[in-house]
């Protein structure tokens, strides 16, 4: 079957309002009922979706969203939020830039832009919606600061890519850390821009951050002490190699879960139900997309699409710019349509000699990777962060990602400077 074709048919399946996770499984089997000469079939397909759920590294996630909630319902999440709130309230945008921070925070504590999402925008969008803003612009920046959450380490897409390319997993934390700064501050600067255009409640807000002064700073830090503490506990953990990420998620469960219900006292015992089913609601769209997206990607190996691309780029591109470029536009069509872990576990040895044998290093070229793919997160059809910020608030997907354009245009705009600027990528190492 022509792959043209079957993308053509899926974005169709898409314009009709068939949901995702269905479409990738009907374009999934078409090829095998076009062509019976193909090998795949429904046995091979059911059993590529569960070995793609079957993962210890995707373990994280669950457990992230969870440790998400239990810290937005115990009064973890909000008491980091104080802290940036207390510094920046008073600023121009300086909740929404309190947000951004707070995904980049909290960031080094998931590694996941999805669990980011739902950990930091449960707790945060209530908030920037009482003071006033926009419920989808609040919405689309949690969305796409959340994507911070796989680039600032730990980051369970580095982990995967380290074991894809054999690259120090270590070296490529340490090269995520200022890319994930640069997006961020960037993001802050559009936060301002649109704060200025569309104006904010300066009396909601500074009645908010004047709570917060008059408390005193000390005491801010003293009720933020534990929720503080978190990051420092869980990537303590992973760095002294105590723990992996996965083994350091639950941790963190266990972790928000005493401290909400024994210093806090802000959950109890008979809300732990809910907070589960909460988890699993927020969950389970994932889950099925990414079992699709598993078995799609299959599909797509097996037509051999990513050698096609790569004897494409080699034979008609020399120029090792134009090489780059198209390297990072393809990256960011796979990252529309394939779960972040298939696909890098499938373009990186494809692509890793094409960058290589320009002079890239794999170390660079593995910040590039995960930040188009986390451009994919917030980039329909398969934009997981939008799923997530959709299910928090109730607004149209669509809706958040008309708004979210902008946004992705800077995150675009950080791409090109990390891909052309290899000293962003590698200062620290």
């Amino acid at each position: 079957m022509n792959v043209l074709l079957l993308f053509v048919i899926f974005a169709l399946l898409l314009i009709i309002a068939i949901p995702v996770s269905i479409s990738l499984g009907i374009t999934s089997v078409l090829p095998s009922i076009v062509d019976p000469s193909f090998t795949v079939g429904a046995k091979y397909l059911i059993r590529a979706m569960f070995g793609g759920l079957d993962s210890f590294p995707l373990l994280a996630v669950p457990m992230f969203v969870l440790s998400g909630i239990i810290m937005a319902k115990g009064g973890i999440s909000k008491r980091l939020f104080d802290v940036f709130a207390y510094f920046l309230g008073k600023l121009p945008a300086g909740m929404p830039c309190a947000v951004i921070v707070t995904c980049l925070f909290y960031g080094a504590i998931s590694g996941s832009g999805p669990a980011t999402v739902a950990a930091v925008g449960s707790m945060t969008i209530p908030i920037l919606t009482s003071l006033g803003y926009d419920l989808v612009f609040c919405s689309s920046i949690v969305a796409v600061a959340g994507g911070l959450g796989v680039i600032i380490p730990p980051s369970i897409p580095f982990i995967m890519y380290g074991m894809a390319s054999g690259a120090s997993v270590s070296d490529l934390f340490l090269a995520g850390i200022v890319p994930g700064i640069l997006i961020a501050l960037l993001l802050m600067g559009y936060a301002i821009f649109h704060c200025h255009k569309y104006g904010e409640d300066k009396e909601k807000i500074n009645k908010e951050v004047q709570a917060l002064h008059d408390k005193g700073l000390l005491q801010v830090l003293k009720e933020s002490f534990f929720a503080l503490l978190s990051p420092v506990i869980i990537l303590g953990c992973i760095y002294t190699g105590v723990a992996s990420p996965t083994e350091a998620a639950v941790i963190s469960v266990f972790y928000a879960l005493i401290i909400s219900m024994f210093v806090y006292k802000s959950i109890k015992v008979n809300e732990i139900v809910k907070i589960m089913v909460e988890a699993l609601r927020t969950y389970t769209p994932i889950l099925f997309i990414l079992a699709a997206s598993t078995a799609f990607s299959r599909v797509l190996t097996l037509m051999h699409v990513p050698q096609v691309v790569s004897e494409m780029i080699m034979n008609n591109f020399h120029s090792p710019v134009i090489i780059l470029l198209i390297i990072n536009i393809f990256l960011l069509i796979v990252g529309m349509v394939m779960d972040t872990t298939p696909a890098i576990l499938i373009l990186t040895p494809i692509l890793l000699p094409i960058v290589q044998a320009i002079g890239m290093s794999p170390i660079q070229f593995g910040v590039i990777m995960v930040v188009n793919l986390a451009i994919g997160f917030v980039t329909p059809p398969i934009g997981v962060n939008l799923f997530v910020a959709s299910s928090l608030t109730d607004v149209p997907l669509m809706k958040i990602s008309q708004k979210a354009m902008p946004m992705i245009g800077l995150f675009l705009v950080a791409l090109l400077l990390i891909t052309f600027i290899p000293a962003i990528s590698l200062c620290l190492l």
